[in-house]
């Protein structure tokens, strides 16, 4: 029998048994299923996959598939459908109405169910984050005179000093706050630079969390496309001329999703046309410290090369430490950044000291570079391991750029896949993958799919992750 359909049959046949087991109580083992029913070892790991992403069973590596708890019901809660006409009254004015969708960020925030490995992460794996170090940080900055007292609204000025340094060129400590992580810092920005209603220039494909807040600020997406080399600047040029568009935000170092580097001689000219544009670049830098082991020396950011103040610059430490540490930095040159300060100071007034000591102590600790080395190195491996599966297990999806930085790659799928469906089915069969779609502020030109190999365990799990993926796929 097909694999794929004895799978669902077994599937099928323990959901009738689950009333058998008690809440907590453990399923006959794998190798009992197998000699019970008569099935592959693959059979009966697709089925269990299957129940667990159902949320009727929890597997746990090592001890075995056991019957989830019952979820509990749902309280009965009074009529909210007047909110419906509240919400929506001001969308017949708004010249572009707010959508407030979370659901491409949550593609890679939300935790796959147990037992799904995980591709659709954004973050490292608990075993790659610095977890001891920042124990640590936090423990010695906590302890740190007026580590308790309200910081500068802009920044502890040694921190702002170091995310300078990090910049290079002729920022200054005075040009740089400090932000609490990368989300909060981009909707700072541009917050800061488009009135609602305005379009916004942004890579094609972009960053859904970038696409969100733009969206949820009333602004209007414009897309320019990018290539292996990053941004096009003929067509950035054509967008400013044609929208009259003020901003245009940007990745130039291991874009997100398609890990590409903006060439050096775009550079330049990314500049010199924003710059006649009247428009401000924003550089969202934030997988800098995730560079990999064989790559070559990184280019600066593009603010160290502006001395004109077009680019407000956005670094974090959150992709290289933990989700939780959310630390970041806005660097602005001229008026532009006394209207950063003042929205943040406004949204969030600043970010609580502990965390910035913390920070301070992590990056100056011997740790730290130790940290980064490891992490440079084991992103290689994940990343070449990765890619020879897929290779071996899905030569039909088309790899066009292997990126020597950042934490997935950007694979095309084969003209007329059902995106969804394929999604759905991985999901099924025990991998959660990203679609593309959410990438896109337009219509894409293809169905995609973006691969984590940095929120997984190890490489063997990134290799049954391929495996499972190849069972779910039908071309």
């Amino acid at each position: 029998m097909h694999e794929r359909s004895s799978g669902d049959d077994l599937a099928n046949q323990l959901r009738r048994e689950l009333d058998r087991y008690s809440p907590g109580g453990k399923l006959p083992s794998s190798r009992a299923l197998v000699e019970r029913f008569r099935v592959s070892p693959v059979t009966v790991s697709r089925a269990l996959a299957q129940l667990a992403a159902e949320g009727l069973v929890v597997t746990r590596p090592g001890a075995g598939a056991f019957r989830a708890q019952p979820r509990s019901a749902i309280t009965p809660t009074g009529d909210t459908s007047w909110q419906e006409v509240s919400l929506s009254a001001d969308a017949a004015t708004e010249l572009v109405p707010r959508t407030v969708d979370a659901s491409g960020v949550l593609s890679s925030l939300a935790a796959p169910p147990p037992g799904v490995i995980e591709f659709n992460g954004g973050y490292l794996h608990p075993s790659l984050q610095p977890e001891r170090a920042m124990g640590a940080a936090l423990a010695r900055a906590g302890r740190r005179p007026g580590a308790w007292s309200r910081p500068p609204m802009e920044g502890l000025t040694e921190l702002r000093e170091w995310f300078a340094r990090g910049i290079g060129g002729a920022i200054t400590a005075a040009e740089v706050l400090i932000a609490a992580g990368g989300q909060s810092a981009l909707t700072t920005a541009l917050r800061a630079l488009a009135p609602p209603g305005a379009p916004v220039l942004v890579e094609s494909p972009t960053y859904p969390g970038m696409l969100a807040i733009a969206r949820a600020a009333g602004l209007r997406p414009v897309p320019v496309p990018v290539d292996a080399d990053g941004v096009k600047p003929a067509l950035l040029a054509d967008a400013f001329k044609a929208t009259g568009a003020r901003v245009f935000v940007c990745q130039p170092l291991f874009q997100n999703p398609t890990g590409a580097v903006l060439a050096p001689e775009r550079r330049a000219e990314v500049l010199r046309i924003a710059r006649e544009a009247g428009a401000f670049v924003i550089e969202d830098d934030f997988v800098r410290r995730l560079v990999h082991e064989d790559a070559g020396p990184l280019p600066r950011p593009l603010a160290a090369e502006d001395p004109d103040g077009v680019v407000v610059h956005v670094g974090s430490l959150t992709k290289a430490t933990s989700p939780s540490f959310r630390v970041s930095a806005l660097a602005a040159r001229g008026p532009v950044l006394e209207r950063l300060r003042a929205i943040q100071v406004v949204d969030s007034f600043f970010v609580p000291r502990p965390l910035q000591e913390a920070a301070l102590e992590l990056v100056g600790s011997p740790a730290w570079p130790r940290h980064l080395r490891a992490v440079s190195a084991e992103l290689k491996t994940r990343r070449d391991t990765m890619t020879a599966a897929l290779r071996l297990n899905l030569p039909e999806l088309a790899l066009p750029h292997i990126p020597f930085g950042g934490y997935h790659l950007w694979l095309r799928l084969p003209d007329g896949t059902d995106e969804p469906a394929l999604v759905t089915a991985a999901l099924r069969a025990g991998v959660a993958v990203t679609p593309g779609r959410p990438y896109f502020s337009a219509e894409p030109p293809a169905a995609h799919l973006r691969l984590s190999f940095a929120a997984v365990a190890g490489t063997e799990e990134i290799t049954e992750g391929v495996r499972r993926l190849r069972a779910a796929c039908a071309f």
